[in-house]
């Protein structure tokens, strides 16, 4: 009779022992079952704890990164020069305007011609600083000198004139032609003094007189001096014209003019 109504179960026919086998396994089936029901509720409150923490926000976000910007504060009023640049930093919008007497001290005498040049770019310009702009032209001044006793081409052309650069251009052909090189080493720039300052239409032009040492000696092709000396310091004095279209939005100011005093 057993085995007859196990036979209409759903369970094949089997011994005792057998039912005691398929009820553990029952067993064992139902208790990881809940185990995994355990876990995943567990692994939901924890989401929604986390959810519920970095979801809020509390008022002391940092706001998103604006590189167009800060690239636009960056652009202007600057002296880009490879690998340095000149910055004319505008002055503080808060800050008293500096009495004509007192406006240009340490660069020049009121009444000057050189003041009322200055007071010419600064009319037009008010974010221009002549004293930022000194300082950067002393590194300008070293790199074109450097560029130039090397052959870089391509350093020159991004920081003179057309009309400057070709100058420059031929007399490093003419060293190329006689295969010779320029060996020039900065000892020091000992002062870079404004000397002329002019707004000529909408071009603003300043002229510096550099004062420097550098040791500076040509070779030829088989290494000797045929200009210059390799051990001795020479003082050079150089005065340099940069000019820059004020109104335009490129903020380079390029060499247009070059002459010595030595």
């Amino acid at each position: 009779m057993w085995n007859g109504l196990l036979a209409g179960s759903i369970f094949p026919a089997t011994t005792h022992s057998g039912r005691l086998l398929i009820y553990r396994r029952l067993e064992s089936e139902y208790d990881v079952d809940i185990y995994t029901i355990i876990f995943l509720a567990l692994a939901v409150f924890i989401f929604l704890r986390l959810r519920s923490v970095l979801g809020q926000r509390t008022g002391n976000e940092r706001p998103p990164f604006d590189r167009n910007a800060l690239q636009g504060a960056q652009d202007k009023n600057v002296v880009t020069m490879p690998g340095k640049v000149i910055d004319q930093a505008p002055l503080a919008p808060t800050a008293e305007p500096a009495p004509p007497s007192d406006r240009w001290k340490g660069l020049t005498e009121p009444g000057t011609v050189l003041a009322q040049g200055l007071d010419g770019i600064v009319e037009k310009d008010s974010t221009f600083d002549p004293r930022h702009f000194i300082s950067g032209a002393r590194g300008a001044y070293e790199m074109i000198v450097l560029a130039f006793a090397n052959g870089d081409r391509r350093a020159l052309r991004d920081l003179l004139s057309s009309e400057v650069y070709d100058s420059f251009d031929a007399a490093i052909k003419e060293r190329e032609k006689n295969e010779q090189k320029t060996e020039t080493r900065f000892v020091s720039i000992d002062k870079a003094e404004l000397v002329g300052a002019e707004l000529r239409d909408r071009t603003a032009q300043l002229t510096i007189r550099f004062v420097s040492q550098m040791i500076s000696a040509t070779r030829d092709k088989a290494g000797n001096i045929v200009d210059g000396s390799a051990d001795t310091v020479a003082d050079i004095t150089d005065i340099w014209t940069f000019a820059r279209d004020i109104t335009s939005r490129d903020p380079n100011w390029k060499l247009v003019g070059t002459g010595s005093a030595n």
